[in-house]
């Protein structure tokens, strides 16, 4: 497309190369109605001679040769270095003998140049992926919690007082064969889809694979309502997931199942974010004086993380906007 300042658009210098070639005007009389210089004039009358209307498109100014581009080798010692140590533009170049900002160039063209775009573990460029419509994937995983113990924890009130708080507690819950407090632990199975990131969850007892199982019929139901037929699962390689039960719901669901790479959490990033998102802004978002208190509070904070808290990854829109124009959706 042509700059903001160009005085020829390609339908312009097609009337100009016309009047030159077919017309027979003279290069400086056609270069002078359309006031360009004789010499733009030329070109595009002989461009129009070769190449007829398509050679009036722009072309690139790439140049075809580039002498003093940096050495690919010395482009992977760049990267390398960025991956494997998390190392600036300054650092890298000071022990590779180059300037920071042939450094930064290079990390710009790698699209490594924040290290928001590289995984924090393995040093890897972040591969983000979605699936092209509601239902085509979910994700499912467990997060665990420890339960609050009457008074309060010690996040809030201290490690004194909420040792204290988790004696008294054991007054009513007892205590393990060691002498501990039975606080308890929240199991928090959860489903998000892939493409709206809409999030189901259930606070459950324990992560067995009679449990994982029934919180898969019911979130599929649940997708069902909302007019999203679920096709596939990803899940961990827990034992729940690895299961018989599992493996025949998945069958009789229609559902296919797939698994992460072992030691590999990032492939079930989504749910992973969601996980962060759950702890900073419920389980430990303000000071619950009991567990009752705090999952009193999940369902209306999960209604706003799916109706109204704006998700970055699908452009600032609430996750549930994404399920609003489905096929059939409105009828």
């Amino acid at each position: 497309m042509s700059h903001a300042n160009a005085l020829l658009t390609p339908k312009t210098r097609l009337r100009l190369a016309r009047l030159i070639v077919e017309s027979g005007w003279t290069q400086a009389a056609a270069a002078k109605m359309f006031m360009v210089s004789p010499r733009t004039a030329k070109k595009w009358a002989e461009r129009y001679r070769c190449e007829g209307v398509a050679g009036m498109v722009d072309r690139s100014s790439r140049p075809h040769h580039s002498p003093h581009k940096t050495p690919q080798h010395v482009v992977k010692a760049i990267v390398a270095l960025r991956w494997r140590h998390r190392l600036g533009p300054v650092q890298i170049a000071g022990r590779l003998s180059l300037s920071a900002s042939t450094v930064h160039a290079v990390l710009v063209r790698c699209r490594i140049n924040r290290l928001a775009r590289i995984d924090r573990v393995s040093g890897e460029p972040l591969r983000r992926y979605e699936h092209e419509y509601p239902g085509a994937l979910i994700h499912v995983d467990v997060t665990k919690f420890g339960n609050i113990p009457d008074g309060g924890g010690w996040r809030y009130l201290g490690k004194q007082q909420g040792d204290q708080n988790k004696a008294k507690t054991a007054i009513r819950t007892g205590r393990t064969a060691t002498g501990h407090p039975k606080i308890g632990t929240a199991y928090l199975h959860t489903v998000i889809d892939d493409h709206s990131r809409v999030a189901y969850l259930e606070v459950c007892t324990d992560e067995k694979a009679a449990t994982a199982v029934g919180v898969l019929r019911r979130a599929v139901a649940w997708f069902a309502d909302h007019g999203v037929s679920v096709e596939q699962v990803l899940s961990d390689n827990g034992s729940a997931y690895r299961s018989f039960a599992w493996r025949e719901t998945c069958a009789e669901l229609g559902l296919k199942h797939k698994r992460t790479r072992p030691y590999r959490p990032q492939t079930n990033g989504k749910i992973e974010r969601f996980h962060r998102t759950l702890a900073e802004e419920w389980a430990y978002k303000r000071f619950y004086d009991s567990e009752t208190q705090r999952r009193a509070v999940l369902p209306r904070w999960l209604h706003f993380y799916n109706h109204h808290r704006l998700h970055s990854a699908i452009g600032n829109q609430p996750p549930i906007s994404r399920l609003t124009n489905l096929p059939g959706h409105h009828t």
